[in-house]
């Protein structure tokens, strides 16, 4: 359904302005970065220049699409909450059949450069993780349980294994290591926004477990997932994937993590769950390009 828009007839600018952010540009910056590693891991040599700009590409384009839909399904929610109201879905801008369209055009450019120029393995592996996302997350677990977050980060943490399924036509146990990283990840890094966001999560009727559950709940498992993630960091070295550097880089990084979860959980403010938030986009970046720098100075 559209609404009244702000601005009488939008430019093609303008539109084209608010498309770009209803695929997320920050989040997908993130996924992309995570899926490129995933990428230059497997061997030290360098991969083929057109293979890794055309998987780049092609998994970026079909997270954008999946970002586009998952915004088109909660336009109703996000008009609710102050961090999403600006949104051009949320404000009646950008119609049904435009999202539909534009998700559409993204999602099946990626698919082809993907089939085209990769190989098919990646392609199925990447439509799961758009299904995963839009639909299986954003429709249905999102709505029905306070551990949404816990599941669909599933689709969040596949980018690296998307990387590597690129390069090697393969998945091995290498990949899934760095998909259990993101995957434990990703509760201490959503709840930490949903914790100083909890009033518009109330608004939104979404059951985020600080709504459902109260923020000192959540501060609890936010240690405890924090706590699993730091073990699982650990892996990469065991498998031998990577060595010291990223060992002790890794550690350091750890430790901070460990500080603010702990210091949640001991004595909450929105202003410290702010920081754990920011700190967890930080943490994750730099561990990835640890993950990576031990591989090309090891």
């Amino acid at each position: 359904m559209q609404g009244h828009s702000h601005t009488a007839n939008p430019t093609l600018p303008q539109r084209l302005a608010a498309f770009a952010e209803l695929c997320k540009p920050r989040v997908n910056s993130l996924i992309v970065f995570t899926a490129m590693i995933g990428m230059l891991l497997p061997s030290r040599e360098l991969p083929p220049l057109k293979l890794f700009l055309a998987a780049s590409l092609g998994i970026g384009l079909v997270a954008c699409a999946a970002a586009a839909i998952n915004c088109l399904v909660e336009r109703t929610i996000d008009a609710l909450m102050a961090r999403t109201r600006a949104r051009a879905t949320a404000r009646g801008e950008a119609s049904t059949r435009a999202t539909l369209t534009l998700a559409f055009l993204l999602g099946g450019a990626g698919l082809w450069l993907l089939h085209a120029f990769v190989n098919e393995l990646t392609m199925w592996l990447t439509f799961a993780t758009f299904v995963g996302y839009a639909v299986i997350y954003t429709a249905l677990l999102k709505p029905a349980t306070p551990m949404n977050i816990v599941i669909g980060g599933a689709s969040g943490a596949m980018p690296p294994v998307l990387g590597w399924a690129a390069m090697t036509g393969t998945v091995s146990a290498e990949p899934l290591a760095l998909f259990l990283i993101i995957f434990l990840w990703t509760p201490p890094h959503f709840w930490s926004l949903a914790c100083y966001r909890i009033a518009d999560y109330e608004k939104s009727g979404l059951p985020m477990l600080p709504v459902t559950h109260g923020i000192r709940f959540t501060c609890q498992h936010i240690l405890l997932y924090t706590v699993m993630m730091t073990a699982s960091t650990v892996v990469p070295f065991t498998l031998g994937m990577s060595g010291w550097f990223y060992l002790a880089a890794v550690t350091l990084l750890n430790l901070g993590f460990i500080a603010y979860a702990v210091a949640l959980y001991r004595n909450y403010s929105d202003a410290l769950a702010k920081r754990t938030f920011r700190y967890s986009i930080v943490y994750l970046t730099l561990l990835f390009a640890a993950l990576f720098a031990d591989r090309l100075f090891g």
